[in-house]
C-alpha cells in the first residue's frame, strides 16, 4: 500500500511539473493570440506606407512607427553599451577578485538594487540626473535618450551581474588551478579560461538584461522627453525621444476601444513581442552552438 501511494505521488508530481512547463508556453501563446486579434486590424485600417512613415500624431491620423522604433532602439542600445561592460566587470570582480567579506556585502546590495521600483528610478532621474546632465553637457533639456539609457543600464545591471556571477562561479575550480599551474597570470586565467567556460551563462545574463531594458516603461516615459522624433545620427542620443513602451503606457488609457489608434497601439505591442522573441532566439542559438562546440571538444 505504501509503495502504491508513493507511485501515485510520483505520478502526480510529474504531472504537476509537466503542466507547469506547458502552462508557460500556453500563457505566452494566449498573449500573442490576443495581441494578434487586437493589433492586426491596424494593417487593414492603416496602410504599411503610413505605418513606416516618420510622423506619429494620432490626433490627425498620423501613425508612423519609425520615431517610436528608433527611440526604442537608441535607448536600448545605449543602455546595453553601458550596462554590459559595467555588469560583466562587476560580476568578474565579485566572482574572481573580491575577498569574501566584499562578496558578502556586494551580492545583497545588488539584489536590493534589483528590487527598486522603476518609477522610483524615474523620479530620481527627473529630479537629480536630468538637471545635472543638462548643466554638464550644456543641453536644452536633460530629458533625453542618454538619460533614459543611463537609467535603463542601472535597471539592467542587477540582472546582468547576478546571472553572470552565478555562471562564473559555476566554472570548476580545477580550470583555474590548471591555468595557473601552466604559468598563466590571474587576468589571463579569467580572460582565456573562466570567461570562455562561462560563455553561455554570461550571454544569457546580457540577453536577460537587454530584455529587461526593452520592456521597461515607467522610467523611459519619465526621463526621455516623450518626443516622437525620428533619431538621426549620434546627436539624437542627447535629444528627447519616445519609446514604444512609453507610447502604449501614455496613450492606451485615453484611446477609444476599437478605434484605429487602439489597434495601432496593439500593433506596437506585436512589434515589441517579436523583437523580444528575436533577441531570445538569437541568445538561444548562440548558447546552443556553444554547448555543441563544448561537447565536440570534450568528446
Amino acid at each position: 500500500m505504501t509503495r502504491s501511494w508513493n507511485d501515485w505521488k510520483e505520478v502526480i508530481i510529474t504531472l504537476l511539473v509537466r503542466a507547469s512547463g506547458y502552462s508557460a508556453i500556453l500563457f505566452v501563446a494566449l498573449i500573442f493570440i490576443f495581441l494578434l486579434r487586437e493589433g492586426l486590424p491596424a494593417l487593414a485600417e492603416v496602410s504599411p506606407a503610413e505605418l513606416l512613415s516618420r510622423r506619429w500624431y494620432p490626433i490627425e491620423a498620423y501613425f508612423g512607427l519609425l520615431p517610436l522604433l528608433g527611440g526604442t532602439l537608441i535607448v536600448t542600445i545605449g543602455a546595453a553599451l553601458i550596462a554590459t561592460p559595467v555588469g560583466l566587470g562587476t560580476a568578474i570582480y565579485i566572482a574572481e577578485i573580491a575577498p569574501r567579506w566584499a562578496r558578502e556585502l556586494l551580492k545583497p546590495f545588488i539584489e536590493v538594487m534589483a528590487g527598486i521600483p522603476s518609477v522610483v528610478l524615474g523620479f530620481i532621474g527627473v529630479l537629480a540626473l536630468a538637471p545635472q546632465l543638462r548643466r554638464l553637457l550644456d543641453l536644452p533639456t536633460g530629458l533625453t535618450a542618454f538619460t533614459g539609457s543611463l537609467l535603463l543600464a542601472a535597471i539592467s545591471l542587477p540582472t546582468i551581474v547576478s546571472v553572470a556571477e552565478d555562471a562564473l562561479d559555476a566554472v570548476p575550480r580545477a580550470y583555474r588551478d590548471a591555468a595557473l599551474a601552466l604559468g598563466a597570470t590571474r587576468w589571463q586565467t579569467i580572460w582565456r579560461v573562466t570567461l570562455p567556460a562561462a560563455r553561455s551563462g554570461v550571454l544569457t545574463a546580457v540577453m536577460l538584461g537587454l530584455g529587461r531594458a526593452i520592456g521597461e516603461t515607467m522610467t523611459v516615459m519619465m526621463v526621455t522627453g516623450n518626443a516622437p522624433v525620428t533619431p538621426t545620427g549620434l546627436g539624437a542620443l542627447f535629444s528627447p525621444v519616445r519609446t514604444m513602451t512609453a507610447t502604449i503606457a501614455a496613450e492606451m488609457g485615453e484611446v477609444a476601444t476599437g478605434s484605429t489608434h487602439y489597434h495601432v497601439l496593439f500593433f506596437i505591442g506585436i512589434v515589441l513581442f517579436l523583437i523580444s522573441l528575436m533577441v531570445n532566439l538569437a541568445a538561444s542559438s548562440v548558447v546552443f552552438r556553444s554547448r555543441k562546440r563544448a561537447e565536440r571538444i570534450l568528446s
